[in-house]
């Protein structure tokens, strides 16, 4: 047994997210600005003779074909000429970053994944962005990091200047929300004219890249679950800047100025049953020195 790489794959939040409009292809344009957090998977590649596998001890984690993990190697082993399927490969996936949470935990492995095989098996990294778009609409942004303006389906990136370093506790109901339901709810609520805007007080003062934090998403889901709206509310009350649901849920966060006040959040947040975490976040420079990119 012999290891090739050890690599973490960070998760993002979205400090805003804003949905413009249906696309032809069925996706959506979106204008939405991506913050890298240290929370982090890590994956654990070694050489081993045979067909390529996946582990990992979460049980809710598919270890099969359908990973975005197993699809990196697979384009990553033919675009550097090789044939048939990849093989001689192991990688052990250690979770941490909640799945189905919008906290990108499945694209951020996949980019991890693409980086550590490219290098493996000697591919320009040139060719790694159009690899990363053909896997996923978040996953070229986790070959960046840090603070990133993303247009179209979020995969046309703008680096922007890093947002200031803040501690984050991050609430998980115990409910996931998927992607597509997300937003076809949303497309169902615009067109009945329903779309909720709700009243979230936010401290003054804490607004975000561009004005107001804002999630289009977050009325939507909140209409189905409610608890989402009340988990906002009561991290603006324990003392956060600002807080928002990220990406499709159902994650939401709250922005801290010291890490006291965030673990003091977390705490109130476990005591009603809710998987609370708390991590900070990370600017681009250290993003590429933890990820190792």
């Amino acid at each position: 047994m012999k290891y090739a790489a050890r690599v973490s794959a960070l998760a993002k939040i979205n400090l805003t997210l804003r949905v413009l409009g249906k696309r032809r292809d069925g996706y959506h344009d979106l204008r939405t600005i991506f913050q890298s957090v240290a929370l982090h998977d890590t994956l654990t590649i070694r050489r081993e003779r045979g067909p390529f596998r996946l582990e990992c001890g979460d049980p809710a984690l598919p270890c099969d074909r359908t990973n975005l993990i197993w699809q990196a190697a697979d384009a990553v082993w033919k675009a550097s000429g090789r044939r048939g399927a990849p093989r001689d490969l192991v990688v052990a996936v250690v979770k941490r970053i909640p799945i189905s949470a919008g906290l990108g935990g499945g694209s951020s492995d996949a980019a991890a994944a693409l980086t550590a095989f490219a290098r493996l098996w000697r591919l320009d990294r040139a060719r790694l962005p159009a690899l990363a778009a053909s896997l996923g609409a978040d996953v070229p942004y986790f070959l960046e990091g840090g603070t990133v303006l993303g247009l179209e389906r979020g995969d046309l990136l703008f680096p922007l200047i890093d947002y200031p370093s803040r501690w984050v506790t991050l609430v998980i109901p115990g409910y996931r929300v998927n992607t597509k339901d997300a937003f076809e709810w949303y497309d169902r609520d615009t067109r009945a004219r329903v779309v909720p805007r709700p009243v979230v007080r936010r401290p003054a003062g804490g607004a975000f890249h561009g004005g107001e934090p804002r999630n289009d998403l977050e009325g939507s889901v909140g209409r189905r679950h409610p608890d989402i709206l009340r988990i906002i509310v009561g991290l603006c009350r324990a003392g956060a800047i600002d807080a928002a649901m990220t990406g499709s849920g159902s994650a939401v966060f709250g922005l801290f100025d010291s890490r006291a006040l965030a673990a003091r959040a977390a705490v109130e947040f476990a005591r009603s049953t809710r998987h609370t975490l708390v991590t900070r976040t990370v600017s681009r420079d250290e993003y590429r020195v933890l990820a190792g990119k």
